[in-house]
């Protein structure tokens, strides 16, 4: 069994680098899922409100083996709960629906700047940390400029920027602000829901490393510092995610990988989205 290493957190607390995204995953699916995820020694579990399987996500801690105390979990306020107590209502349906006494990590999903509500929710989550009820806060999908606004307008640094990041976007400006200021850069959709895998460069590497092209990307995640949460229901494909850490890339296959950066994303825009 695999176990990934633990990134510290400014506030103190950990991460697991590695974890599993259940985005577009059913209640059901998500009970089975991470049911495997845990028996291959994946600690880190990322929902939200928006995936719709918070539900699913607290049964299968449930039925867990593992102890809680073990398990990283991490949701998120979705736009359309922006705003102090929308927020901090928001953040207790979630907890409702997952059955926990708290979560490990809770996000803004968006910033949804149009609304010019996002510093108000973050002072939500900074309420919800003092209380106990989210160990660590973070936000996703913040450009600078708006990790600029919240380090003039509140008190807290997040602990954690989720964003999409992959060899196609790597996000090179945002890490290394992030790094600067104390903040864990976190990718989703690490795989560019995995058509980046479809590439000639990715295949050579995956043969001289006996690896699959997707171990190479969660891989390169790795040595880049970030957190990185693939998604998967496929047991085998489950297992081999976290299977990452038997081999390292050398320097020339890291500027390989560099040079498949091309801007495209798979996702919005945070500036267009809400």
């Amino acid at each position: 069994m695999t176990t990934a290493p633990q990134i510290t957190l400014n506030d103190g607390h950990s991460i697991p680098q590695v974890g599993l995204g259940v985005y577009k995953v059913t209640d059901a699916e998500a009970v089975d899922a991470i049911g495997v995820a845990l028996e291959n020694g994946y600690r880190h579990i990322d929902t939200a409100t928006l995936y719709e399987n918070e539900v699913g996500v607290g049964e299968a801690l449930r039925r867990a083996d593992v102890p809680r105390a073990e398990i990283f979990v991490t949701t998120k306020v979705f736009q359309d709960r922006h705003g102090y107590d929308e927020a901090r209502r928001s953040f207790d349906e979630s907890l409702e629906r997952l059955q926990l006494d708290y979560v490990d990590l809770f996000l803004i999903h968006w910033p949804a700047p149009r609304q010019n509500l996002y510093v108000e929710t973050w002072r939500a989550l900074e309420k919800i940390q003092a209380d106990g009820l989210a160990r660590s806060i973070g936000v996703s999908n913040f450009h600078t400029h708006h990790l600029d606004r919240l380090a003039a307008e509140a008190s807290v640094v997040p602990s954690v920027n989720q964003v999409e990041l992959h060899p196609w976007l790597p996000q090179a400006e945002l890490r290394a602000y992030d790094d600067a200021h104390g903040i864990v850069t976190e990718a989703w959709s690490p795989l560019a829901r995995g058509r980046v895998l479809e590439n000639v460069v990715l295949d050579r590497l995956a043969a001289k490393y006996g690896t699959t092209p997707a171990q190479i990307v969660i891989r390169w995640h790795v040595q880049l510092g970030n957190v990185v949460i693939p998604k998967s229901v496929t047991p085998s494909r489950i297992a081999s995610n976290i299977d990452v850490f038997g081999f390292e890339l050398d320097a020339d296959d890291l500027a390989l990988i560099s040079k498949l950066e091309s801007g495209e994303r798979t996702g919005r825009d945070p500036d267009d989205v809400g």
